[in-house]
């Protein structure tokens, strides 16, 4: 296997819409949401969320369909990579906000704390 992300992948999609046909619709009706033309939310600013949100779940695949489509939907390139750096901000501050909840699981696990530590 030369790599795990290879365009030809995304050909199995038809393989997965045979072997759960109602699944796949609805699976598929959920990334609908993006392309709805203008609602509350326009266009350009539904594809900067996906892509944000690609960032954040590390969907090259969807990164990939959303990039295009937000450039179609107007999106600069400045917008784009202010999107991607957000997202990545969020992570981030996700992994630090984890690292208290690690702490409150580590003060709730039985058993004594090392010695020499503090806490």
């Amino acid at each position: 296997m030369p790599h795990y992300h290879d365009p030809d992948d995304m050909k199995r999609l038809r393989e997965m819409r045979k072997a759960a046909p109602r699944e796949y619709a609805a699976w598929m009706q959920l990334d609908g949401i993006v392309g709805i033309e203008d609602g509350a939310i326009p266009r350009k600013y539904r594809e900067l969320i996906a892509i944000a949100c690609a960032h954040v779940t590390q969907c090259v695949y969807c990164m990939d369909d959303h990039v295009g489509a937000a450039k179609a939907a107007g999106v600069s390139r400045e917008e784009l990579v202010e999107a991607a750096l957000l997202a990545a901000a969020l992570r981030a501050g996700a992994g630090g906000s984890h690292g208290t909840l690690a702490l409150k699981l580590y003060g709730a696990a039985a058993g004594p704390e090392p010695a020499g530590q503090t806490g």
